[in-house]
């Protein structure tokens, strides 16, 4: 291309490259998604999201990013798929009028144009189809609050098929019966980024055989496992995520608090893939059949064994749960998620690599209910660890964030207030986004962001101004700026908050991505010898993983 692109700090180990237009995009994901270093790599409207596994890979991805060649959309390599569709959705003859086609033109154009799968998110197996110029349509006033599995849909220039029943905005013109997204299915995804998609008009839909597609099993446990008495306000079984599927909209998942999740399985002995229990807020009693060992971490409440002989366990330090004896989790007095580590591992099924559960899209196994039996693995051939110090908490949390890549949509002001202030994280945060509360963040830009890729840790700010930082179960695109993004070591700071919790932001330098012999950005200037030693730090713990 004629002049490099652009290539923005996404955080300090992933950066956002801005693409001369979508076709552009599509290849660019398509020429980096395989490089060595790439954790995850998704595509969006105009830019290309690129993860590394170190900030020294991430220098190399941008400097591939930058210079390579102009793409085009219609690579060789693409496939075309064939997707029959009803034309009856509630929305057809609005979208007539609005475009001036009436609703067999809306139908001709839908059908008799060639699209491309651009980019996914907001749900796996979701994806952003471009093509015909005629239909440019605005989402609904008002978003639907379900919208039924199979639905074709309509918005801006873009056309898709709602993978699973959903809320959306989008303007329905028809159903089909293809899964997007199917478990069973070697590749899960129907649609992958660059695959070209034709729409079939048909009278009547050929509807596969019902079953189910998720990985739950109705199978009585067989051997060690351990029951669930009773699971608090919500228990998940969690590991290290499903990372590198980021391109089919499927989110990273995984424990809130690495940190603590990691401790709870090293401290019995287990390898870092083993998964774990995380639970909100304390209140999670489990009945043990057979032996195990177990611990537990992260946020602080007491603990209680039940059973012939009595005792209290000392939280981070490995116990015994006897055949027969219950564990006891009270609410939590400090922090607000527990991990419970057990000598094997949660054996549930894994789903694309990861035992971890997706809240948002319904990956993974179900929240636990009471009565439900957890697998537990063989014991791993490695001894018990000694106690651990239990984390130091301060008075109040400070998480540290990389400005940018959309820090230039805000006043200057703006920005300035966002490190400057305290924020308050509001009930309504999930493991979706942690919601503050605070003054409105004043834009500089009013318009429309176009959707762009996603990390965990981004803080967006919507149109009320009040910034959501994204948590592993967001969607892996989103529409809205990111003022920062939060170091991804704190984010386990941000797990152990509880609603109320009172927090600060500390700016900290972004990797410098700057060609050889160009000078960095300001930013990029002001690193300091703190956060040198924190990016070695963390380097050091990447490579170690």
């Amino acid at each position: 291309m004629s002049t490099p692109r652009r290539v923005r700090p996404l955080g300090p180990r992933a950066a956002l490259v801005e693409c001369a237009d979508l076709h552009d995009a599509v290849a660019l994901h398509a020429r980096l998604a395989g490089l060595p270093g790439v954790v995850d790599c998704v595509a969006g409207a105009e830019t290309v999201v690129v993860r590394a596994a170190t900030t020294a890979a991430l220098r190399r991805l941008a400097a591939v990013a930058r210079t390579a060649p102009l793409g085009d959309a219609g690579t060789r390599e693409a496939r075309t798929v064939t997707i029959d569709v009803v034309y009856d959705g509630e929305d057809l003859e609005a979208v007539g009028e609005l475009t001036g086609l009436g609703a067999e033109g809306v139908v001709r154009a839908h059908t008799e144009g060639e699209w491309t799968a651009a980019f996914a998110g907001f749900a796996p197996g979701f994806f952003y189809c471009a093509g015909h110029d005629g239909l440019d349509v605005p989402r609904r006033d008002t978003p639907r609050t379900a919208v039924p599995a199979g639905s074709v849909a309509l918005a801006g220039r873009f056309s898709a098929v709602y993978p699973r029943r959903s809320p959306g905005g989008w303007q329905l013109i028809g159903r089909t019966a293809a899964r997007m997204f199917e478990l069973k299915r070697e590749d899960p995804a129907l649609l992958r980024p660059g695959d070209r998609v034709r729409y079939r008009a048909v009278r009547e839909l050929v509807e596969p055989v019902p079953g189910a597609t998720g990985p739950g099993s109705t199978e009585p446990v067989a051997g060690p496992h351990l029951v669930v008495d009773g699971p608090g306000l919500q228990t998940l079984v969690q590991d290290r995520g499903r990372g590198g599927s980021a391109a089919l909209g499927v989110s990273p998942s995984g424990a809130l608090d690495d940190d603590a999740a990691a401790r709870a399985g090293r401290l019995v002995g287990n390898p870092p893939d083993a998964a774990v229990l995380e639970n909100l807020l304390g209140r999670l009693a489990l009945t043990a059949h057979g032996d195990h060992v177990l611990a537990v971490t992260g946020g602080e409440a007491p603990l209680a064994v039940e059973g012939p002989a009595p005792f209290r366990p000392a939280p981070g330090t490995p116990f015994a749960l006897r055949d027969g004896e219950r564990l006891v989790v009270g609410a939590t007095t400090a922090g607000a998620r527990v991990y419970v580590g057990v000598r094997g591992g949660i054996a549930v099924p894994p789903v694309l690599g990861s035992r971890a559960t997706d809240t948002l899209s319904g990956l993974g196994p179900a929240p636990l209910a009471a009565g439900d039996a957890l697998p537990v693995g063989p014991a791993p051939g490695t001894a018990v660890q000694p106690p651990e110090p239990l984390p130091a908490r301060p008075g109040t949390p400070v998480v540290r964030v990389v400005p940018g890549p959309r820090d230039d949509w805000f006043t200057a002001s703006a920005v300035e207030e966002f490190f400057g202030r305290e924020w308050e994280l509001t009930a309504s945060s999930d493991r979706v986004g942690a919601r503050l509360a605070g003054e409105p963040l004043e834009r500089s830009h009013t318009g429309e962001l176009p959707s762009e890729g996603t990390v965990p840790g981004c803080v967006q700010v919507p149109p009320s101004g009040l910034p959501v930082v994204l948590l592993q179960d967001a969607p892996t695109t989103g529409g809205y700026p990111v003022i920062g993004v939060v170091v991804p070591e704190d984010l386990s700071v941000l797990a152990q908050l509880a609603p109320g919790t009172r927090l600060r932001f500390q700016r900290v330098p972004p990797p410098d991505l700057a060609p050889p012999g160009e000078p960095a950005t300001a930013h990029e200037t002001a690193e300091t010898a703190e956060t040198a030693e924190t990016a070695e730090t963390a380097e050091t713990a990447e490579t170690q993983e």
